[in-house]
């Protein structure tokens, strides 16, 4: 495994994701202030979300083409710009144009994950995809102070400008020490040539062929078995997750009377705990367990994680609470990497970014949705999000089962007349 690329798009993620974690646990309050109901903050998250379920298999599908790093390099530009828009977002709909744009820029991940694909073997890619989710949890330690720090002393303003200049410094990293990884890229200027030379077609695809295309892509992808078992656990597992935590937020502001202060500890917590477990822990786990034990496994966890939140003692919170957190942050860490590591293991190597695309665009479409959700069962009875996030983790606990009669074999392209390699018996 060649770590010096993996470093540099470490640090580049990394940095990324703590402008992202700054000001994620202020958004409800702050959107709340402007006049959002809990519904509508709701749609604000879902704007996010929305975003990343567009440009997510856009950006993996152009990171096959033309390379990951200018990929890299225009949706981080991207995202630090949003950020200055939320600086100055003084009204709902200017907070709704800069979490769009935020969400175009942060839906790179697929990119980033591919570029991971690029420089490891199928040994190392569970850790390499685990020091990815390390960044998360970094991020969440550290964005939620500096953001509760900087709202208390300076405003939302200065929040936005931090975020900003932090992805900035992250587009100047990537210019200077990020490489290429894709080999079989070409050079923007042989992608554009290409495309102009089509026999009479435009540049541009018509809506019509763009469609076809994409939904063809999503019917090569889910035709092999283990991929589709794959995208609907990460669709099941996100959902219930995304659909509890605006509700958690509001449950811990209502019933347990956490400070905005404390819910940002709460949110660096859970970020300690997946960093220990991602960035140190996955790896040495993985070969002594394998990748469906891991699977499984986290599931089971992540129920306890999810479903007792609600049902523990209002003056608990910070004992009993942080110990229901460990599970939610010890089960979401094995989940999160092992399913994008196993996807990448089973696709087909030449689609690597494509097929990422889709299951990143799953994973956005449950965090469309599950906002939605969680806001409309905690208005019918708090506890209600949390069950139904236990329910949803029992049914990805029996998909992880089902998981075990496939090896874990990719292929090198799609055979003519096979869905892909042959189960295990």
């Amino acid at each position: 495994m060649k770590k010096s690329p993996l470093a540099i798009l470490f640090l580049t993620v990394l940095l990324d994701l703590i402008g992202f974690g700054i000001v994620l646990p202020l958004l409800p309050t702050y959107a709340k202030d402007l006049g959002a109901s809990p519904f509508m903050i709701g749609f604000i998250a879902a704007v996010y979300s929305s975003m990343q379920f567009l440009f997510s298999p856009v950006w993996g599908r152009l990171s096959d083409f033309i390379g990951r790093r200018p990929v890299m390099l225009v949706s981080i530009f991207m995202a630090s710009v949003s950020y200055l828009f939320f600086a100055h977002a003084t009204t709902i709909p200017l907070l709704i144009l800069a979490r769009a744009l935020s969400g175009i820029g942060s839906a790179n991940i697929a990119a980033a994950q591919a570029y991971i694909t690029d420089v490891t073997d199928s040994e190392s890619r569970s850790k390499a995809m685990g020091m990815l989710g390390a960044a998360f949890g970094i991020g969440f330690i550290i964005g939620p102070l500096i953001g509760g720090f900087l709202k208390t002393n300076f405003g939302i303003e200065m929040v936005g400008y931090v975020a900003s200049a932090l992805i900035g410094i992250d587009f100047i990293l990537a210019v200077f020490f990020l490489s290429e990884s894709n080999k079989e890229a070409k050079k923007i200027s042989q992608f554009l040539g290409g495309l102009m030379q089509r026999t009479g077609q435009p540049l541009l695809l018509s809506v019509k062929e763009k469609s076809a295309a994409y939904f063809d892509g999503v019917r090569t992808a889910f035709s092999y078995p283990p991929i589709a078992l794959l995208m609907s656990a990460n669709f099941i597992f996100t959902f219930g997750v995304v659909n509890m935590q605006i509700a958690a937020i509001l449950l811990w502001k209502e019933y347990f009377y956490a400070s905005d202060q404390e819910i940002g500890y709460l949110f660096a917590y859970v970020g300690f705990i997946s960093v220990i477990v991602q960035g140190g822990m996955i790896g040495k786990l993985n070969k002594r367990f394998g990748e469906h034990k891991l699977f499984l496994w986290g599931h089971v966890i992540t129920f306890v994680g999810v479903f007792f939140v609600p049902f523990i003692p209002s003056t608990t919170l910070f004992t009993l609470g942080l110990g229901i957190l460990l599970f939610f942050a010890v089960g979401t860490s094995l989940v999160n990497p092992i399913n994008i590591s196993m996807i990448s293991l089973y696709s087909y190597t030449q689609k690597q970014g494509q097929i990422m695309g889709y299951g990143q665009s799953i994973n956005s479409l449950a965090r469309i949705l599950g906002p939605f959700s969680g806001s409309i069962f905690y208005g019918l009875f708090p506890s209600t999000p949390f069950i139904v996030a236990g329910l949803l983790m029992l049914a990805g606990t029996l998909i992880s089962i089902g998981l075990f009669k496939y090896k874990i074999e990719a292929l090198e392209s799609k055979p003519e007349n096979q869905t892909g390699p042959q189960a295990a018996e």
